[in-house]
């Protein structure tokens, strides 16, 4: 064949390519929507209080046809569109009452962070993700932004509740988030436009003054870099549970959770006879069971271009992927034994029972659609998590000590050798 036609050829595929991509963009030109809702009329004048749920369906946003499937994947597409029942709740009486303290959210999530007069403070997480602060310029020049805001499909909307079953099973903290409907309603205030007719997880915020973990003698839960200004005060007299972090690592590696970076974590500190211990609580499991399918997301995924974004498949086929500084700075000290041993408790922990009994926490529709899977994929890492703990301690040893503050505590002044890990913190 003459370099002409080969030329040629390759031409015609990348020209294919392309217009495979616009058309499959092109199904939808949203950038954001609110959730569907069946059983009311007329969400702007309706009474919610004459109802205690609401039947919708979290967004039609990420509907496709097979072409889009097969240039931006299947994902979690027929699980956002399906219809559920979920409570209304209300501020005013919600948890004895709510006060509303700070808006908060990352660049996908909007938040509000709020105390309930039960003394726990509670965060609202939309279910809804907002991709426009994501979108880079040169993606809207090009009117390919559907890119990024399908990217959202890949994660499952109901994960979040399913990885906290699990994490009790396998006795990992975490901030017992439910799935709720939120009104328009006076107790919001400035926020009612904007956080008004919304679904949303309502969880514990994962730092607290007040002990929601089922551990005792907790004094405080607080975040990473706290927990860092805390070890300079008390320096031997604080030590973090390396047993529980590995486990909780372990486990995030089970259920595909590849979104690991330090401000995903809070640490419930512990008084005991002989000092402190620090317990890791895991938050945000949005990219819990993260499904990629599809050329773009398959390019994107790929260990050269984001090495990051690891797909939940049955097996990790990349794990320096899932390794982040916040393991290095946490876990370089520990024995490869604490990581073999957690992982043979985690096998103890989620046996096959296990693991199936906790989809009770899904609807049955949604059940019916990703049980199977999810299911399978999971059975599979767990049969392997003790080679996939090994790696994993290999990896952070071979990485070594951290050479840049942690996200989040860029603005601490700490040691070269405690901005390298937790353990090295040195009387002065």
């Amino acid at each position: 064949m003459s370099l002409r036609k080969i030329l040629i050829g390759c031409t015609l595929i990348i020209t294919a390519f392309f217009v495979a991509l616009y058309w499959s963009t092109q199904s939808t030109d949203q950038i954001y929507s609110k959730s569907i809702l069946y059983n009311i009329d007329d969400a702007e004048t309706v009474n919610f209080k004459d109802y205690d749920s609401v039947e919708l369906s979290p967004t039609d946003i990420y509907k496709a046809d097979e072409l889009k499937k097969l240039i931006q994947g299947k994902q979690y597409r027929e699980a956002w569109s399906a219809k559920v029942k979920v409570p209304i709740v209300f501020l005013d009486t919600l948890k004895g009452g709510m006060t509303i303290i700070e808006e908060g959210g990352g660049n996908q999530t909007h938040s509000l962070e709020m105390r309930g007069a039960d003394g726990f403070t509670y965060s609202l997480r939309s279910v809804n993700k907002d991709t426009r602060p994501l979108v880079p310029k040169f993606l809207e020049i090009l009117k390919l932004e559907n890119i990024v805001v399908d990217g959202i499909s890949a994660q499952h909307p109901f994960a979040a509740i399913l990885a906290a079953e699990l994490a009790e099973k396998a006795n990992v903290l975490h901030t017992s988030p439910q799935m709720v409907f939120v009104p328009k309603q006076s107790r919001l205030g400035e926020f009612n436009e904007k956080f008004g007719n919304r679904l949303y997880l309502l969880e514990y915020e994962t730092k607290s003054k007040v002990n929601y973990t089922k551990h005792n003698n907790i004094v405080e839960i607080i975040d990473t870099d706290n927990l860092q200004e805390l070890k300079l005060e008390l320096k031997d007299s604080l030590h973090i549970d390396e047993h529980a972090l590995v486990r909780s690592r372990l486990f995030d590696m089970i259920i595909g959770d590849w979104d690991r970076h330090t401000k995903q974590w809070a640490w419930a500190v512990q008084k005991s006879s002989d000092g402190y211990k620090a317990i890791p609580v895991a938050g945000d499991r949005d990219n819990a069971f993260f499904n990629i399918e599809g050329l773009v997301p398959s390019i994107l995924s790929n260990k050269h271009v984001v090495k990051e974004l690891r797909p939940f498949k049955s097996d990790i086929d990349y794990m320096e992927g899932l390794v982040y500084p916040f393991d290095n700075y946490f876990l370089s000290q520990t024995e490869e034994s604490v990581f073999i041993e957690e992982a043979e408790n985690l096998q103890n922990l989620l046996k096959d029972s296990e693991l199936e009994s906790a989809f009770a926490v899904w609807p049955e529709n949604i059940r019916k659609l990703d049980e199977k899977e999810i299911l399978s994929k999971m059975k599979e890492r767990r049969n392997n998590i003790k080679d996939y703990a090994i790696q994993f301690y290999n990896i952070i040893q071979k990485q070594g000590l951290v050479t840049a503050p942690l996200k989040g505590s860029e603005d601490l002044e700490l040691s070269k050798e405690f901005i390298g890990c937790f353990e090295c913190a040195k009387d002065n």
